[in-house]
């Protein structure tokens, strides 16, 4: 099956050192069936790119791909001119990623989740702009109780706040806006466009219908 292009930019013959991400005739494969092929597109630094599809479609498997953790049946994608199974482990240090579980030791606090992902992505941690963090998440007053004692859209929250202390240029976002209230989706929304506005790149799974901010450029991605 063949993705379609909603609105989007289209492959370019040379990348540039500052090209973005660039995905070159992309084909998944899982269980015997072919999920989506022949998926060129480019998606420039300071763009959002929304992956759209019935469920089975193939969107979590394009995330994943999308990161490196898995490989396509074809086809190659690119970071800023350069194959992401080159870099390694430098594309890792450019990138979060955030699937359907919030990745969060259930034992620790929400503060101290922070602390350990500062840590293992080898960035300063600063307890008082993680509190600022988790306070603009709507989480104030939870922020030293253990995750686990937390509601399933307050474990999001605390997840998500890891994108305020991130100085990365690539996010990839799994069904991001799962389990928030209306606060705290228009508090995503607006971190989603401050990425952008810095030059970043978003790529996101979403089947709510949430509406993203219409000043920040975005490709939708149909499978």
């Amino acid at each position: 099956m063949s993705a379609a292009v909603v609105e989007g930019v289209q492959a370019r013959a040379a990348l540039p050192p500052d090209a973005g991400l660039h995905l070159a005739q992309l084909q998944c494969i899982r269980a015997r069936r072919v999920l989506f092929s022949d998926l060129t597109l480019s998606v420039p630094h300071g763009h959002v790119l929304r992956v759209l599809g019935a469920n089975g479609a193939g969107k979590t498997s394009l995330l994943r791909i999308v990161c490196g953790l898995l490989s396509p049946h074809q086809g190659k994608v690119w970071w800023n001119g350069r194959r992401i199974t080159e870099l390694r482990e430098e594309f890792g240090r450019q990138l979060i990623f955030l699937g359907h579980a919030p990745g969060l030791k259930g034992e620790l606090s929400a503060l101290e989740n922070l602390q350990v992902t500062a840590a293992l992505a080898g960035v300063g941690f600063d307890p008082a702009h993680a509190r600022q963090a988790l306070a603009d998440a709507g989480l104030t007053g939870h922020e030293r109780v253990p995750v686990r004692t937390l509601s399933q859209g307050q474990r999001r929250r605390a997840a998500l706040a890891r994108l305020v202390l991130a100085p990365t240029r690539l996010w990839v976002l799994d069904e991001p806006f799962n389990a928030l209230d209306t606060a705290a989706t228009q508090w995503l929304i607006g971190l989603i466009g401050r990425q952008a506005a810095r030059g970043g790149i978003v790529v996101l799974t979403s089947h709510q219908n949430v509406e993203l901010d219409t000043r920040v450029p975005r490709i939708e991605l149909q499978l």
